[in-house]
C-alpha cells in the first residue's frame, strides 16, 4: 500500500481521475486539485486496508452534508451531557479543585452544590460560567435535571 500512495505523485492527472471513479464508484468533481484526488485515493487505499468510518461518524458526517447543502449554519451548539458519578477536575491557584457529578447536583469539598457556575465563583471569587471554568464548553448540563 505504501508504494501505490507513493506512486500517486507520479500519476498524471487523467489516471488519477480514473482512480478516483474506480475507488469511490463516481467521477472525481470537475476541477478537482491534484493534491486532493491524491489524499481521496490515497484515503480511500487504506481505507479498504484498515477500514473505513465507523457508523457514527458517517452518520454525523452525512448530517453536516445536508446542513451544507440547505446553507444552514455547520456550527452548532454542542452541549456536554454530565452523567452522576462523573469527575470534573481543575487546577487553579496552585491547588486541584475535584468536582463529582451526582443526581442531587454537584459536590465539591464535601458539601452539594447547585450549579457549576457558583462553584467556580467560590473558586476564583470572579464571575465565571462553570461549565467554562471546567472545559466543558458552552454548556453542559447535568442528565435528567438541567443543571448547569
Amino acid at each position: 500500500m505504501a508504494r501505490q500512495i507513493a506512486a500517486l505523485g507520479e500519476t498524471s492527472y487523467a489516471e488519477l481521475q480514473a482512480l478516483w471513479s474506480r475507488h469511490f464508484r463516481y467521477r472525481a468533481p470537475k476541477k478537482l486539485a491534484r493534491e486532493q484526488l491524491e489524499l481521496g485515493i490515497a484515503w480511500k487505499l487504506q481505507a479498504q486496508l484498515h477500514g473505513g468510518l465507523n457508523a457514527a461518524t458517517r452518520h454525523r458526517l452525512n448530517d453536516l452534508a445536508q446542513i451544507l447543502v440547505t446553507n444552514a449554519d455547520p456550527v452548532q451548539k454542542r452541549t456536554t451531557t454530565l452523567k452522576p458519578g462523573a469527575r470534573l477536575l481543575r487546577a487553579w491557584g496552585g491547588e486541584t479543585h475535584e468536582v463529582l457529578v451526582t443526581e442531587g447536583g454537584f459536590v465539591w469539598r464535601s458539601k452539594t452544590w447547585a450549579s457549576l457556575s457558583i462553584i467556580a465563583r467560590e473558586i476564583t471569587g470572579a464571575r465565571w460560567s462553570g461549565p467554562r471554568f471546567f472545559g466543558l464548553g458552552i454548556a453542559a448540563k447535568q442528565e435528567d435535571d438541567g443543571y448547569a
